[in-house]
């Protein structure tokens, strides 16, 4: 039924672009001048049939199935959910879901077969109210639209007023998730520190957040440290950025100012291909490749080699990073006025002088840009991380020993079926409040960085 309601919404917002557009041609055949374009006037019809029905549509699936539920709970006989939690309620309406997808398994009571029969009725009139209400609304918008098809009447500024409304609830919408994401993260990072002092969580050096769930279960107290964790991240980020950002940014220089045109159309591309590529490929690169290698090489040098390291980790991030930084590398270059660089060369100076004291120094806001994209990639990578370096936290700099970073630990902590109630879990809202602190900085640091340096021209 919801592809039912989609197509009929696309058919009505086809059919009145092309009523709108047809008639307004009309009046212009007739000789009369049109205050917009006929196209406007289709364009206005087709937007105030869509907008209207997407929303009604999405409104109607969002709440359909939380007002059936509630509907067929509050249905059932007197006493059946009488002294029961939320969690036992909860089971009996999944199993009441089951029953009626078909899914019966040993005999239920009869009242849950009501009430599973009482489910398919009621999801199945919702469907069908849906589909009927998205028609008659389709075809009186469409009337409507059809009517203020007249040559005084502003389509353009119909048209521009629509597209505005759009344009404001979708930043409206985007700020008001950062606004969710933020304070989900406060406040359960309050609930963290309560349970564990923040001086603790700043400054430990141990990260073991095993501790015990049931008070007959042997565990540990868990240790709460995040130097060990934040400083496993900050080694395989810096091993990834010294590798990549040279190579990226002289890639970009030479396919910017050196290589031929046939280089350049063949290169560009395969860069670009590798941006692509998915991070596990990339995982499995480093732990069939890039770990052997290293400890080869390191067996034959006499070096402890662990078999994850963040060494292997972090060259393979490097090669995941490299396309990112070159290519917003290349067109910031790109950008910058071709007139600077002709003039460098009247007067004299050569091609490495005029990319390296002209070129580079305008581009280097883009080329911060690329760079910061780049760190907060390696900051928030995971999958190479897990299957390259690990998920042992340690307390050292050492690239050939084992690391985890904070977004491994933030997965790991939320894997199972543990409760949000305890220091265990919550502790992954602690990092990710860390680490949304961290890429903060980053920004304002790149930010001020970009505004000292840079350079403006006429």
């Amino acid at each position: 039924m919801t592809t039912l309601a989609f197509l009929i919404l696309f058919a009505a917002v086809v059919i009145g672009y092309l009523l709108n557009r047809h008639a307004a041609a009309q009046i212009r055949a007739h000789g009369t001048r049109l205050h917009s374009l006929v196209g406007f006037h289709g364009l206005y019809s087709a937007l105030l049939i869509a907008v209207p029905g997407i929303v009604v549509i999405l409104l109607w699936l969002m709440l359909q199935g939380s007002v059936i539920d509630r509907s067929v709970m509050a249905s059932l006989p007197p006493g059946v959910l009488e002294g029961l939690d939320k969690g036992q309620t909860a089971l009996i309406l999944t199993e009441i879901k089951s029953i009626a997808r078909g899914q019966v398994f040993g005999t239920p009571e009869e009242w849950k077969l009501a009430a599973a029969e009482l489910l398919k009725e009621r999801t199945a009139a919702a469907r069908l109210a849906m589909v009927v209400i998205v028609a008659l609304m389709s075809i009186a918008l469409m009337v409507f639209a059809r009517t203020r098809v007249s040559a005084e009447f502003r389509a353009r500024h119909g048209v521009e007023r629509i597209i505005y409304g759009l344009m404001i609830f979708c930043s409206t919408v985007a700020i008001f998730t950062t606004v969710g994401i933020v304070l989900s993260l406060v406040f359960e990072s309050i609930k963290f520190f309560r349970m564990v002092p923040i001086q603790e969580f700043l400054f430990g050096l141990r990260w073991e957040p095993q501790i015990a769930i049931r008070a007959d279960q042997v565990a540990g107290q868990g240790a709460f440290g995040v130097l060990p964790v934040l400083l496993g991240s900050v080694v395989i980020m810096m091993i990834a950025l010294v590798v990549a950002v040279p190579i990226g940014l002289f890639a970009a220089i030479y396919l910017n100012e050196f290589a031929s045109p046939r280089t350049r159309n063949i290169v560009k591309p395969v860069l670009e291909i590798l941006a692509g590529v998915p991070t596990i490929v990339y995982g499995f690169f480093a732990i069939l490749i890039i770990a052997p290698f290293l400890r080869s090489t390191g067996a034959s040098l006499g070096l402890d080699v662990a078999p994850n390291t963040a060494l292997a980790a972090g060259v393979c991030m490097a090669i995941m990073l490299i396309p990112f930084i070159s290519s917003f590398t290349d067109d910031a270059l790109s950008a910058v006025p071709r007139a600077l660089s002709d003039g460098s060369l009247a007067l004299g100076a050569t091609r490495g002088e005029t990319m390296m004291k002209v070129l580079f120094p305008a581009a280097i806001p883009g080329i911060v840009g690329g760079i910061l994209l780049a760190v907060s990639r390696a900051i928030g990578e995971t999958m190479i991380v897990v299957m390259a370096a690990g998920i042992i936290a340690k307390l050292t700099i050492n690239p050939l020993d084992t690391v985890t970073t904070v977004t491994v630990q933030i997965v790991t902590l939320l894997i199972g079926d543990t409760e949000f109630d305890n220091p265990k879990t919550l502790a992954a809202f602690a990092l990710g409040m860390l680490l949304f602190v961290v890429t903060l900085f980053i920004n304002i640091l790149a930010l001020r960085i970009v505004r000292k340096y840079r350079e403006l021209y006429d």
